[in-house]
């Protein structure tokens, strides 16, 4: 009842109190018409940018599958014991060696190689277009509107063009992945050089050096570690990505938690979402930890510094 008035309410509305129902954008059809003529007129040029992505991915991958779990561990542990911390490199084998009890051991290295290749992506484009948009005011101002659209999309809606142009699987997995992620990278590299003192630019600039002396040796280690915060949000979202696009054939622990979701299964669903929050909480950490400075050379801590004290130790005795 109350529908049917409401319904006529509106139907007997002057036109100037609606004014839109006279006329409405066909947005969804402009994009619809865009999209089939891209896929008819350059299809065979996006299946050229599948190359360099399939070739990193299949590399990554097979890298991390053909590891044992054994050696993997001792190296993961060694690696981030020297350049992040004991206590870092404690957890990442505690996370990883629950991983494997989980049963997800394979399933985790197919996401890590997924994300480690959008992420890879993402700084060989991120970081040059971030970089330009600190240099060059126009282009950060026309780039700022499309980063915002981009970082307020839904990430749903990035599936249908992506598979249209690049079809499915674990290649567009990573491509939708990589524009899902980019944006913080873009941002926060912009942000870091522009924090970068004046004062520093002016005195480098007074010591004889070029504008790209100062940006690699002032400005960059100067924002390296807003730079490096850029790369740790875009692999949280690399990581949140990595469920959605499970969507389109994406084989890892997206496709379990997809598939526990799909069958109403709560523990598979579980065990999906148990081991994307361990990767994420060890990525985070590593990350993190690379950011700040250390007070403490290279030499003197982690496996490294251990076999050089245990050596001087030995010649002084």
């Amino acid at each position: 009842m109350l529908d049917s008035l409401s319904s006529s309410f509106v139907g007997e509305m002057p036109v100037f109190l609606d004014p839109f129902q006279l006329y409405t954008l066909p947005l969804g059809d402009w994009v619809t018409d865009f999209v089939n003529f891209l896929v008819d007129q350059f299809r065979p040029f996006f299946q050229l940018i599948r190359i360099p992505f399939a070739f990193v991915l299949s590399t990554i991958e097979a890298g991390l599958l053909v590891i044992p779990p054994t050696l993997f561990l001792i190296l993961l542990g060694l690696l981030v014991w020297q350049f992040c911390s004991a206590a870092i490199a404690i957890y990442s084998l505690v996370a990883m060696v629950a991983i494997g009890l989980l049963g997800t051991w394979e399933p985790a290295m197919t996401t890590l190689s997924l994300v480690i290749c959008a992420v890879t992506f993402c700084m060989i484009i991120g970081l040059p277009i971030g970089i330009l948009a600190a240099r060059n005011d126009r282009f950060d101002s026309i780039l700022r509107p499309l980063l915002d659209a981009m970082q307020t999309l839904p990430s749903f809606v990035y599936l249908v063009p992506v598979v249209m142009l690049f079809g499915i699987g674990e290649v567009p997995g990573v491509i939708v992945t990589l524009i899902f992620a980019v944006p913080p990278l873009i941002r926060l590299t912009n942000l870091g050089i522009r924090q970068v003192s004046k004062e520093v630019v002016e005195a480098a600039i007074a010591f004889g050096s070029t504008p790209n002396q100062v940006l690699w040796e002032a400005q960059i280690p100067l924002a390296l570690p807003t730079i490096l915060a850029g790369v740790n949000q875009s692999i949280l979202l690399a990581l949140s990505m990595v469920v959605v696009a499970s969507m389109i054939s994406v084989e890892g622990l997206g496709q379990m938690v997809l598939r526990g979701i799909g069958r109403l299964d709560v523990g598979l669903a579980t065990v999906g979402g148990v081991s994307i929050v361990l990767v994420a909480i060890l990525l985070d950490r590593i990350t993190q930890a690379l950011g700040k400075p250390k007070k403490v050379s290279w030499k003197k801590r982690g496996p490294i510094g251990f076999v050089f004290y245990f050596t001087q130790k030995q010649a002084l005795q």
